[in-house]
């Protein structure tokens, strides 16, 4: 077997975070994870598309895709979260800017030895935190490197969607080949059921014969009817996948698994990169840190900067003449001396999920490089077992014809049919098998190679 390496500089680089610099304090990232060697078969190619499940060249398959793009419930849930970190990110971007509100009240006081006056005001009060230690700016990007990581995780969402209807949709097409090759089989065990009768009616043959006979042909409907049931089940599950009721979805059978495409013969690591739990998990290692930062910018004092200006008059008529105006500005400082605590807790919270982020970070990057080796060498290796199996079929095929005319020639007895007959079909069934795990083996390969989507 050729060996071929997947290069590691470009996912060593992308571990090494740059730009989310600590504002106090360094922060304490896990080491890159060691890369494995990895291979990968078949012909070489460039970066699989993003809707890489045409490359089955399955129409039906194409459709379900389109119309799972739009129902998949997960993905609308997801898409709800983006929505809701969009406007975290529009939140934290506004504290940046000064704050202009417009009041107006109407009071009546009464003092003793004076009559009660009326006082009628209008102010337009300024205020603006200025952001000296980066505070404001830190949440800014904290909440920014949340909304990327959402988006990330919603293009996860989708790619684990369309990955799951495929393999949903592969496992019904097995389940359809093995109820097909279980009709053929009990087509010829009720042939074989026939013919024994005869030889028993004729004297030929024991009893036993039959019950054996019988009793094949029982065990073959029986594992008809689970497989079938099995279909039932995964075609409800489809449906699901869809955002449609259990049972809605109807399909129609077809003869063969979906064509499974060529790979390509390098796989470098970078394409690992754009996978979408690796940035998020990078996202949220950067939001982690701006946070942290925030918590320890709330050991220093603020600075604000306020201006008021407006009117105010104990005559409605007169409340916006020259002699009412009144107006106030200048800056202000303010730090809280003592609070029991609670900002060292706070700050010890966020480096605590700064350490936690790294460390989800490193998991997801061996996770990642794990799913891939695993489904290379699967792939690998399912391509040899399936020409081995090929054979195998080939030869029980051979080994039953063989053995029934030896029984119709009365030279063995029907068990030696039984056995041959179990033989060849646990063959084709393996071999449908051993089809459809590569099928999921390469549909692994591609959701992880697939550009971005």
């Amino acid at each position: 077997m050729t060996k071929r390496r997947l290069s590691c500089a470009a996912l060593c680089a992308c571990i090494t975070l740059s730009g989310c610099a600590n504002f106090f304090k360094p922060a304490k990232l896990p080491p890159a994870p060691a890369m494995p060697e990895m291979q990968a078969t078949q012909t070489a190619g460039a970066e699989i598309d993003a809707q890489w499940w045409t490359l089955f060249n399955d129409a039906e398959l194409n459709r379900l895709m389109a119309q799972m793009e739009q129902g998949n419930l997960n993905v609308q849930l997801m898409s709800a979260k983006v929505r809701q970190a969009q406007a975290a990110l529009a939140s934290a971007q506004s504290s940046l800017l000064p704050s202009l509100s417009v009041g107006a009240a109407a009071t009546r006081v009464k003092s003793s030895g004076s009559s009660a006056a009326s006082t009628l005001s209008v102010t337009t009060p300024v205020s603006w935190e200025l952001d000296v230690w980066g505070r404001l700016d830190a949440l800014a990007t904290a909440a920014k490197a949340g909304l990327q990581a959402g988006r990330e995780d919603l293009a996860l969402a989708r790619l684990s969607a369309q990955a799951g209807l495929v393999q949903t949709y592969v496992a019904i097409r097995n389940a359809e080949q093995q109820t097909r090759v279980l009709n053929q089989a009990q087509t010829a065990y009720e042939r074989a059921l026939q013919l024994t009768r005869y030889r028993y009616e004729a004297g030929v043959v024991s009893a036993a014969d039959v019950a054996q006979a019988q009793l094949q042909l029982g065990s073959t409907q029986a594992q008809r009817i689970a497989v079938n049931s099995s279909r039932l089940q995964l075609l409800h599950a489809l449906a699901v996948l869809l955002g449609q009721a259990p049972g809605e979805l109807q399909l129609a059978a077809v003869d063969a698994l979906p064509q499974i495409p060529a790979l390509p013969e390098l796989v470098p690591s970078a394409l690992l990169q754009r996978r979408p739990d690796v940035r998020a998990a990078q996202q949220r290692v950067q939001s982690a840190q701006a946070s942290a930062g925030a918590a320890q910018a709330a050991f220093f004092p603020t600075f604000s900067f306020a201006a008021t200006s407006g009117y105010s008059s104990q005559n409605l008529s007169s409340l916006f003449s020259a002699s009412n105006l009144l107006w106030s500005m200048g800056p202000s400082m303010a730090l809280k001396v003592f609070d029991g605590g609670q900002r060292k807790a706070v700050e010890a919270d966020a480096l605590a999920a700064l350490d936690a982020a790294g460390i989800a970070y490193k998991q997801t990057v061996l996770q990642s490089l794990q799913e891939v080796q695993d489904n290379l060498v699967a792939a690998y290796q399912l391509q040899l077992e399936q020409q081995a199996q090929s054979q195998a079929v080939l030869a029980a095929r051979r080994n039953l014809s063989i053995t029934e005319l030896q029984y119709a020639a009365g030279t063995v007895s029907y068990l030696n049919v039984v056995t041959a007959q179990t033989a060849a079909l646990s063959a084709e069934r393996n071999l449908l098998d051993i089809q459809s795990r590569r099928v999921m083996a390469v549909t692994q390969l591609m959701k992880n190679l697939a550009g971005r989507v």
